[in-house]
């Protein structure tokens, strides 16, 4: 069923056209991802899809009685909690029937532990405002869920918890966002939206490289930088990710001759050679060092006896809950501790340390200076790995055209500024760098480019981000901070990080629990998987059998392009070939999948 369509649709703000002549339809149960990049478009084809703004032309049409929620960017938020949540009037003690339901029970529990519904809304953090916009939106029954960077403000667990909710509620999604991790998990098809055109492809974030990459490869006048890249983030997606193993047969071997001659991501060992002969020996250590933060009139611990040996060349990521000490974790390292905190025990750091700091709350550029004079005032060029970039070289990367990079830093959007930041960290060329949340703001494009100097940088890299992808992308370790004092190091990565916090979170028995419907899927035994494995190598025979008789019958309709009645037979008969190998594609998928 159709519920949304735009027909040639067209908007504009000042002298840019965003859309231009769009065409497209949402149907019930559809899973959308939204790409592009900053300013290309995609909050305004949202607005429009939600009717929060209407097409300078086309027409945009709605099924009757659609039950649609919207979630902006900006959330405006009014009144206490519960009212937000369960509507204007309601106070947290009237909303007692939503206890009995399972599902609404759960959200409350994932989005909004330890949130009186009776608190104003005005005072809460951009966390919990994010929180509770959410659950207010998700708490209703809807036929579509349009939702623009949801994951903003929100931690690793919440993020976990929502793709999974998401994906299994029902309702058809549509989503805007820069989480690649959420777009691979959540989605069944992608947006590209670019230069006032939507194109569409099958398939979640990483079947979208795929096919950018196919794309880009069949045309040579494609930009060689571009191609490179997406090979570059094709071979991350099929080496890298533990999620992408579940593919078909038939997709891997496309992707696989995509990628044969791509290097991996980074050479580990010349980086940690260059890192170490840059660095020496020490970069930071801590000896039974305590950190403690001022609270209620006392000291709070936040690391207590913590001993770890940050070494020339480690690239680590910082996970944990909110409140749990990853900021003052990095405020540590950089020597920024500052009057809230108290630190006890020794930390030495190595006497060729040179270290960039990027927080979550940036020094303050100047609103008067120009984009490239603000970069170049720190370097004019520099090295990255076997590569010498210019500052100008550096701004294009990230998303600065020649003359977008004389605007003035005050003309900038906050993704914008962000990139400016951490231009000017690189151009200082440290050799340690600690990244606090750097992917807020940037599009996903931004992102890839982001990661590509990182993998040629030969320095020490800590990293605090609630963006999964990222994360398991530019590290190469995790460790956590999991409430108890201490650092954990993670052999597992966020998978273990999730199943540790989700472990005493299901035992506690304050607060509203989450509910599940159904007990989770039993372990096959080793009969049942054996079994499950034989009937996969018989549906790729069939696959392949199937595969060669479609080619047959292409190459036949170009031989027989004259004769009609033999064009009948043969387009009937490839339509039949066509839709028994996506019967088998399905199957092969279902049971890769248990079997995952």
């Amino acid at each position: 069923m159709n519920l949304i369509s735009l027909e040639k649709a067209a908007k504009a703000y000042a002298h840019r056209r965003l859309l231009d002549g769009v065409s497209l339809g949402v149907s019930a149960g559809d899973r959308i991802g939204v790409v592009g990049r900053n300013g290309a478009g995609k909050s305004t084809l949202l607005a429009l899809l939600a009717g929060t703004a209407v097409p300078d032309e086309g027409r945009i049409a709605r099924a009757a009685g659609l039950r649609l929620g919207y979630l902006p960017q900006q959330d405006q938020l009014t009144g206490t909690v519960g009212q937000i949540v369960f509507g204007p009037g309601r106070r947290a003690t009237e909303s007692a029937p939503w206890e009995a339901d399972p599902r609404v029970r759960a959200i409350m529990a994932e989005l909004l532990p330890g949130i009186d519904l009776d608190a104003p809304a005005g005072p809460l953090s951009g966390g919990e405002r994010r929180r509770v916009a959410l659950a207010a939106l998700l708490v209703a029954e809807r036929d579509v869920l349009l939702l623009d960077e949801p994951t903003n403000h929100l931690d690793i667990e919440a993020i976990d918890w929502l793709a999974r909710h998401l994906r299994d509620c029902g309702s058809a999604v549509i989503v805007v966002s820069h989480d690649r991790w959420l777009l691979d998990t959540v989605c069944e098809r992608t947006w590209e939206v670019d230069r006032g055109q939507v194109h569409s492809a099958e398939g979640g974030y990483s079947a979208y490289v795929l096919a950018q990459a196919e794309r880009e490869r069949s045309e040579e006048a494609a930009e060689r930088r571009r191609r490179n890249l997406a090979r570059k983030e094709l071979a991350w997606l099929q080496r890298g990710a533990r999620a992408r193993t579940t593919k078909a047969k038939f997709r891997v071997e496309t992707a696989n001759a995509l990628i044969a001659a791509e290097p991996p991501p980074r050479d580990s060992v010349e980086l940690t050679r260059l890192a170490t002969a840059r660095l020496g020996k020490t970069v930071v250590e801590l000896e039974d060092v305590s950190l403690l933060v001022r609270a209620d009139g006392g000291r709070r611990p936040l690391l207590e006896h913590v001993t770890w040996q940050l070494g020339p060349g480690d690239r680590v990521g910082i996970a944990g809950v909110n409140g749990s000490g990853k900021t003052s974790l990095l405020n540590l390292l950089a020597g920024t501790t500052g009057p809230g905190l108290a630190v006890e025990g020794t930390v030495v750091r190595g006497k060729t340390v040179r270290l960039a700091h990027l927080s979550q709350e940036l020094a303050e550029l100047d609103p008067d200076q120009r984009v490239r004079e603000a970069v170049e005032e720190i370097r004019l060029r520099i090295r990255v790995g076997d590569r010498e970039l210019s500052a100008g070289q550096l701004l294009e990367r990230l998303g600065f055209s020649a003359e977008r990079q004389w605007t003035l830093i005050g003309d900038l959007s906050g993704g914008e500024r962000r990139r400016v930041q951490m231009l000017r960290l690189l151009m200082a060329e440290p050799n340690v760098l600690l990244l606090d949340e750097p992917t807020n703001d940037l599009d996903i494009e931004t992102l890839t480019e982001f990661e590509d100097l990182l993998d040629g940088w030969p320095g020490t890299l800590v990293v605090v981000s609630h963006d999964r992808y990222f994360l398991e992308r530019v590290t190469e370790h995790v460790v956590a901070l999991l409430g108890d004092g201490r650092l954990s190091f993670l052999g597992g990565g966020i998978d273990e990080y999730l199943d540790r916090v989700r472990t005493p979170r299901a035992g506690s028995s304050g607060g509203p629990q989450p509910v599940t419907a159904s007990p989770g899927p039993q372990r096959s035994s080793a009969a049942e998987e054996r079994a499950a494995r034989k009937e996969l190598q018989r549906l790729e025979r069939q696959l392949d059998r199937l595969s060669a008789r479609e080619a047959e019958l292409t190459d036949l309709l170009a031989a027989n392009a004259t004769d009609y009645e033999k064009l009948t037979s043969l387009g009937a008969e490839l339509r039949a070939v066509q839709s028994e190998k996506s019967d088998l594609e399905e199957r092969w998928l279902a049971i890769a999948a248990g079997l995952e």
